[in-house]
């Protein structure tokens, strides 16, 4: 199975079957997901692919593609050097004037919240399987406020589902460790 099935299947699997991101349900049933890989290694190169992916995005009507999912499996595979990369990529946002329009995401397979241990449940709220970036129309984001509501309670929702769970419940869902 190549990444861009895994990563769909995940999504379906995982997000959906969970319930972790209300939002996910209609857009994928549509395929309004856009699923887009990365094959090389290369942090620079990664960035130059996700300035076009946001601003495909921007142009983009979103009945056609409500959002992206940037797999980007061989470059940053080291989580500390992931995260470090956030602040690059926030920056990115603002030297496209897009800060205020989308937000990039970020999932990863070792992803860990401060404070937590690296098995515990919360941390996989934003395990994938593989490195990857979320990119989000802020419009988007909007309408869920709108409709959906206290939004705000969707974190600690999920993190008390999969601490509900536990490591065996979560397998169940999607077999992270396969990969």
């Amino acid at each position: 199975m190549d990444e861009i099935s895994i990563t769909r299947e995940w999504v379906e699997q995982f997000v959906i079957g969970l319930n972790l991101c209300p939002f996910a349900k209609k857009p994928a049933l549509e395929g309004r997901i856009r699923y887009v890989l990365f094959e090389g290694k290369d942090p620079k190169a990664l960035g130059e692919l996700l300035a076009k992916e946001l601003l495909f995005l921007q142009a983009t009507d979103p009945a056609v593609v409500e959002t992206t999912l940037l797999i980007h499996p061989c470059a940053l595979r080291d989580f500390a050097d992931y995260n470090d990369y956030l602040e690059v990529w926030d920056e990115l946002l603002v030297g496209l004037d897009l800060e205020g329009d989308i937000q990039v995401a970020s999932f990863h397979p070792d992803y860990q919240f401060e404070g937590t241990h690296p098995n515990d449940p919360e941390n996989y709220t934003n395990r994938s399987p593989f490195p990857m970036l979320h990119l989000i129309r802020e419009a988007s984001v909007e309408r869920a406020v709108d409709l959906y509501p206290d939004i705000d309670a969707i974190p600690e929702r999920n993190i008390a589902r999969l601490n509900e769970l536990g490591i065996v419940g979560i397998l169940k869902h999607f077999n992270f460790n396969r990969f």
